[in-house]
């Protein structure tokens, strides 16, 4: 309950949450059990590039509000890229039915309802489920996520980045598993013993145990998702004919069960579209807003490398324009260091069951602003569709924190029928690009024509530059900026093997080889 009088709670709220530009309107405030529709409450467009953090209990509405925001941000012409995990987003194509209870409540909230379906694009992993396939080279992918999905320590990842820096510099492209795992077979074989004991910091055994998990992968069916052609994150950049953004759905369903390989996939988009979108500082409008949903799963059991890289990309992905939004349970899912940087906070209600709910429970009143809330009694009680919310005004600072009846959105809360998802599917402008699998010459197919041809001098690719000389000049320093940023990420990310590799190269072979954040490539263009 609010300790303030409640004219002078809406009051505050009015005043808070008057923005002279565009604006997401979230809902109504409450105010000791009472709706106030004189006091909306909003989020500043220009503020979504701030990212933020969706957070509740399973049951209290988070994926409703997911999908109320995307229909506003798609109508202000922003493009928007949701993960759906449970299949419920696929309503968004479908214009909802109206009824008396809706009717009653948007009214109660002062909100103009009106039935809309929207222009969705569904994606699919690899092509599991209803969508067009998505898939990502193993080199563009790169090493630091791919040891993540296989489950490898920091000794195994460091090895692994010289399998990678041997086939970059041979000239032996990563399409698919069978590329990576016919390189490691390659180096592990009588005909490739020199070449593995070149590289130093590879042992035989650490590169059986990559191939094994390779194999494994496989055998899990995730072959599918790595391959040609590979999906371009200009994409997500879309807008409709009619000027709405494209809300983009990744369909998840039937890859629940591989939780490491849809989250880390999820982080290999936005290290693309930091690498490949051009800086342009506060815009009125984000290019894009991504929302992150599981959030936990980004987290659980990531190397600090991988920690500082995720935290890098969230702190200054947004001078290239995009939004991310993390959805989870409780903040305490997200780490301290990526939570600083959410400055947008809708919370739906938490339940205090267990000891460990309470604890969560005071972490979570602690992550917020001081307001005139007793906030452990509103967040334990707030019914299905309500949120304590806290934005960041246009001046960059908190604004009130306020109780909030969220809006409906306009399009169907559920899926859409599987007739309405395939017929959008089919319709779909990325489906002749993506639609059909290839499978070009690759490291695969070299080193199977040289094991068929007869042996004639060097043995794999193109052969490697020459040596570069001893003395090299010492790279410029720029004085800071982005760059430096992002090199200082990368220093932490990257193995010592790799590291000092890269030490050694002359700065062309250096440019040339040289892998962002996350260890990720540029895509090969079409």
């Amino acid at each position: 309950m609010a300790t303030n009088s409640p004219a002078e709670t809406v009051a505050t709220f009015k005043a808070g949450y008057t923005f002279s530009g565009s604006s997401i309107a979230l809902g109504a405030a409450l105010v000791d059990g009472q709706v106030h529709p004189e006091a909306q409450i909003s989020l500043p467009l220009t503020m979504m590039n701030r990212h933020g953090l969706v957070a509740g209990a399973t049951g209290t509405g988070k994926t409703v509000t997911l999908h109320m925001i995307a229909e506003q941000l798609s109508t202000a012409g922003v493009p928007v890229f949701m993960a759906d995990i449970k299949g419920d987003l696929t309503g968004l194509a479908t214009a909802a039915e109206g009824s008396g209870k809706l009717t009653a409540r948007t009214q109660a909230i002062g909100q103009q309802w009106e039935s809309k379906a929207f222009p969705v694009e569904f994606l699919a992993l690899g092509g599991a489920g209803n969508g067009v396939p998505v898939r990502a080279t193993i080199t563009s992918f790169g090493p630091v996520l791919l040891s993540r999905v296989l489950g490898l320590n920091e000794t195994q990842e460091s090895s692994l980045q010289l399998v990678f820096h041997y086939a970059d510099t041979k000239s032996l492209e990563l399409y698919d598993l069978k590329d990576l795992r016919a390189v490691i077979q390659f180096l592990t074989s009588d005909e490739g013993k020199a070449d593995l004991e070149e590289l130093g910091g590879l042992s035989k055994a650490t590169a059986g145990v990559i191939l094994r998990n390779l194999i494994t992968l496989d055998a899990q069916g995730m072959s599918d998702f790595f391959g040609m052609p590979e999906f371009d994150t200009a994409e997500l950049l879309r807008t409709a004919p009619d000027g709405r953004g494209v809300i983009t759905c990744l369909e998840l369903p039937s890859v629940q069960d591989k939780p490491l390989l849809f989250s880390t996939f999820l982080m290999w988009l936005l290290a693309d579209l930091f690498r490949e979108l051009p800086e342009v500082g506060d815009a009125d409008k984000p290019k894009l807003v991504f929302f992150f949903d599981e959030a936990h799963l980004l987290f659980n059991g990531a190397s600090k490398a991988f920690l500082n890289a995720i935290t890098q990309t969230v702190r200054l992905i947004r001078s290239k324009g995009v939004g991310i939004f993390f959805v989870t349970q409780t903040p305490k899912d997200v780490p301290g260091e990526v939570l600083a940087q959410l400055a947008n906070r809708v919370q739906h209600a938490l339940r205090a069951f267990t000891p460990d709910d309470a604890k969560a429970l005071k972490a979570t009143v602690s992550t917020f602003p001081v307001s005139s809330y007793d906030l452990e009694e509103v967040l334990t009680s707030a019914g299905i569709g309500e949120a304590v919310v806290t934005v960041m005004n246009e001046n960059g600072a908190p604004t009130p924190v306020a109780l909030t009846r969220m809006r409906a959105p306009g399009s169907v809360m559920g899926p859409s029928t599987d007739a309405a998802v395939k017929a959008v599917v089919a319709a779909s402008a990325l489906l002749p690009t993506y639609g059909t699998a290839e499978d070009p010459v690759s490291a695969y197919e070299k080193l199977e024509s040289q094991a068929a041809a007869p042996a004639t001098g060097p043995a794999v690719g193109t052969p490697a530059p020459p040596p570069p000389p001893t003395n090299l000049p010492a790279p410029k320093n720029d004085g800071g900026g982005v760059g430096a940023e992002v090199m200082g990420a990368l220093g932490g990310v990257l193995g010592t093997g790799v590291k000092s590799m890269i030490r050694s190269m002359g700065s062309q072979l250096g440019r040339s080889l040289m892998r962002d954040m996350f260890g990720t490539a540029p895509r090969r263009r079409r």
